[in-house]
């Protein structure tokens, strides 16, 4: 029986500090392979994603693993004590990634190979990669082609001859396993997440998850921040968690829901100092994400704490919402308002965004505001990069959009987000109420009669650095914005 991870690790880019292991400012290639072993034996995290989607990646970590840390995978298996789980290209939305995704389940098998000779004295086959999760899902036929494409194309070609009249081809160069995958939709938009429990049930209706033990779904966190606002994401996500219980409860299969928290409050909030207010916040998520700012901007000690805390968590049933009707309408609600804002705001986003400091090697991300034609022209940078320019100018985004809601809109999310007043308290201590000037009167306007919706103490040595940034920025002088950024994101414990 597999035991579900509660913690996986990630490779989002929201770190200040980089981990001692690299000597480099940008993670990538051997790094990230030293990063799925330190996670492993020193943080205590059971799962590690392997993130194919938007990034160049090493197809051998298996391999390169076990070779390297023999001695630690000799006593602790790949594929039961710890996870590997790759993302994948969406061939539906990324269409210049689309054969990766074919070589990456491809490279599945060869895995499998490798793992099998390494325990060569173990009585069972343990496939050390066995999921795959698929971003930006908005449908189930997307999902039942990663898995036909697996089983149809990747396994059965065993039993294909290549030559009239000869061997099979599992008997020229041996059998493929595992003989089979699961599949993890990854919910981003919000038709996607909104509409997730049915997506996944269509899914697992399909005769090939006839035998399905349980099923692993994923809810961002980030993305929907970033295309709808921060506490449009919260809603639209205690939705999803609740419609996934009901589900569960429906067609007797354990489903797993995997959250996509960062550490900045617009992306989640989950810091080592604050993971019991997320796990009561989200009782019925079985696995949070561990980001980079998570493992890297905090005393290893604390980390490990944090860990171990919520791999001991039990998971509930969800945060009710009782009435999913209004709270959809309160999601459009703010989200309209949200966006207007974000219009406002794009062009100096985007040209704040340059001077970013980059973590990881990484390519566009495809989003809502990924390409011009999907958001009335507006176009902004990743969530991660978006999230650390709107700090670094001292603009928390979590501000945005919420100056449309009234008391009657205050009674529905009281009942339904737990330690919202926390969280915004978190948020509106870098607020830089001086920094105001340097945006439009409309957003002075909304930010100053939002404030007073939550308690505003802000953090004078935060304040003090983004307005040195934004006096530099302001009067061009770029050179000092890199440092400067880079000590604003000390201050707070994350980049963005």
């Amino acid at each position: 029986m597999i035991r579900i991870p509660k913690t996986m690790s990630t490779q989002h880019p929201d770190n200040v500090q980089q981990p001692f292991f690299t000597n480099s400012n940008i993670l990538e290639g051997e790094d990230e392979i030293k990063e799925a072993f330190y996670v492993f034996s020193h943080l205590g995290c059971k799962e590690q994603l392997w993130d194919f989607e938007g990034k160049e990646v090493d197809n051998y970590v298996v391999k390169k693993l076990l070779n390297k840390y023999d001695n630690f995978f000799a006593k602790k298996k790949l594929g039961k004590d710890f996870f590997i789980t790759l993302r994948l290209p969406n061939p539906d939305v990324e269409k210049n990634e689309v054969k990766i995704l074919a070589e990456t389940l491809e490279s599945i098998p060869r895995s499998f190979d490798i793992a099998k000779v390494f325990y060569e004295d173990s009585d069972d086959d343990i496939a050390p990669i066995f999921e795959v999760a698929q971003p930006m899902t908005t449908n189930s036929i997307s999902l039942k082609r990663i898995k036909a494409y697996y089983n149809k194309i990747v396994i059965n070609k065993e039993n294909s001859f290549l030559v009239d009249n000869d061997i099979k081809i599992r008997e020229w160069i041996g059998e493929f396993n595992p003989k089979n995958i699961n599949v993890i939709p990854l919910f981003e938009d919000m038709d996607g997440i909104l509409n997730s429990s049915s997506i996944t049930k269509e899914y697992l209706n399909d005769s090939m998850n006839k035998y399905i033990e349980y099923q692993r779904v994923w809810l961002a966190r980030s993305d929907p921040a970033l295309n709808y606002g921060s506490l449009s994401a919260v809603l639209m996500n205690k939705i999803a968690l609740q419609r996934f219980a009901k589900l569960e409860n429906d067609i007797s299969i354990p489903i797993y829901p995997i959250f996509g928290s960062g550490s900045a409050p617009f992306r989640g909030n989950l810091r080592p100092d604050n993971v019991k207010m997320i796990v009561k916040a989200y009782p019925s998520v079985q696995t949070h994400t561990i980001q980079s700012a998570f493992k890297y901007d905090n005393p290893q000690n604390h980390v490990v704490d944090a860990v171990n805390e919520i791999e001991e968590t039990v998971r509930k049933q969800p945060t009710p919402v009782s009435d999913e009707e209004a709270t959809i309408a309160l999601v459009k609600k703010i989200s309209s308002e949200y966006q207007k804002q974000i219009s406002l705001l794009s062009s100096i986003v985007n040209d704040f965004s340059v001077h970013i400091p980059v973590r990881r090697k990484r390519k566009l991300h495809i989003g809502l505001f990924g390409y011009s034609r999907s958001s009335n022209g507006i176009k902004l940078p990743r969530a991660i990069t978006f999230v650390a320019s709107m700090y670094s100018m001292g603009l928390p985004p979590e501000i945005l959009g919420l100056n449309v809601l009234d008391r009657k809109d205050f009674d529905i999310i009281k009942d339904v987000v737990l330690y919202l007043d926390d969280s915004m308290a978190d948020s509106l201590k870098y607020l830089n109420i001086d920094n105001l000037k340097y945006f439009p009167q409309e957003i002075q306007n909304v930010v100053l009669k939002s404030i007073k919706l939550f308690n505003y103490v802000p953090d004078e040595n935060h304040n003090k650095i983004t307005s040195v940034i934004m006096d530099d920025y302001s009067k061009r002088k770029l050179q000092p914005l890199h440092d400067n950024i880079l000590l604003a994101a000390s201050a707070r414990g994350f980049l963005g």
